[in-house]
């Protein structure tokens, strides 16, 4: 085996890992501070690509990765107010319901308004063709891919870490009570960290588009992934979610460079020595 197929396999599992890290950060984001698990993360990331299909073919890509975005985000922080506000103290197979419930009704919305056959949207211009690294070509989209996961993971662990809104939210995901009581308006945090991990989940639906087919039931596909990413990297933890992501992307491709057949069995045996090792994941906090 080629030291150049090697390394193509590499920056493709590394540009998978970046486009999971950021679907899955929001997913993470969320439960870190709600505690609330999102079964509908995917189905957000599903309507912004096909969304971005429209926007892009309307306009072009550049539009729809600013727009499209902003545009589902604030749907998803009407949906919060109207509908998670409610069950924050119900229990878990309440919130399971309901977050499961809206995988179905988005994607009935979704197949009325975009029909059932797959979209696509062509890889803008500016990043077609590849560049010669090491006697390889790696793609210039891939390379986008990767430089958005790094800012994104700076500027999400930067807002978090450095801004007093970012301290607030820290507040809540703590001790919400505690919070509330020391003049913290609790709900808005909420709203606000449900509307950024919901615009994450649109950011990964918008760049998606030039390299996975997108078709009704990919929510289900991604939040899967979501979900291994977030149990090995640690619920709660952004770094864990981009370790995890980076793991599974990596593993994903040389899988199917070995044996493709059961890439998916790789995966789940690494999410199981996981939760065997280490329960709460690479970089998730105790539940003490």
């Amino acid at each position: 085996m080629s030291t150049t197929i090697l390394l193509q396999q590499l920056v493709s599992g590394i540009s998978l890992g970046m486009l999971l890290f950021i679907v899955s950060s929001g997913l993470s984001l969320v439960f870190g501070v709600t505690r609330i698990i999102n079964f509908a993360h995917g189905s957000f990331y599903m309507v912004a690509a096909f969304f971005a299909w429209t926007v892009a073919n309307s306009l072009n890509y550049w539009v729809a990765l600013i727009f499209v975005p902003l545009v589902v985000a604030m749907a998803g922080g009407v949906i919060e107010m109207v509908l998670f506000r409610r069950i924050y103290r119900a229990e878990h197979l309440v919130q399971l319901l309901l977050t499961y419930a809206l995988v179905f009704i988005i994607g009935d919305i979704t197949k009325v308004i975009w029909g059932l056959l797959p979209k696509s949207t062509s890889t803008p211009e500016i990043l077609s063709g590849g560049i010669m690294v090491l006697g390889v070509v790696i793609p210039k989209y891939r390379i986008f891919l990767f430089v958005l996961g790094i800012g994104i993971m700076i500027g999400v662990s930067s807002f978090l870490g450095k801004t007093r809104i970012g301290s607030y939210i820290r507040a809540a995901s703590e001790d919400a009570e505690m919070a509330g009581a020391l003049g913290i308006k609790v709900p808005r945090v909420f709203t606000l960290v449900f509307m950024i991990g919901v615009w994450l989940a649109a950011v990964g639906g918008v760049v998606s588009t030039p390299i996975i087919t997108i078709i009704l039931g990919v929510d289900m596909d991604i939040i899967i992934q979501c979900f291994i990413v977030v149990i090995i990297g640690g619920m709660g933890s952004m770094r864990g979610a981009f370790l995890g992501a980076l793991c599974i992307g990596i593993l994903d491709a040389f899988g199917y460079l070995v044996l493709p057949r059961f890439v998916i069995v790789f995966i789940y045996a690494l999410m199981a020595v996981v939760l065997i090792v280490r329960p709460r994941g690479f970089l998730g906090k105790s539940a003490e």
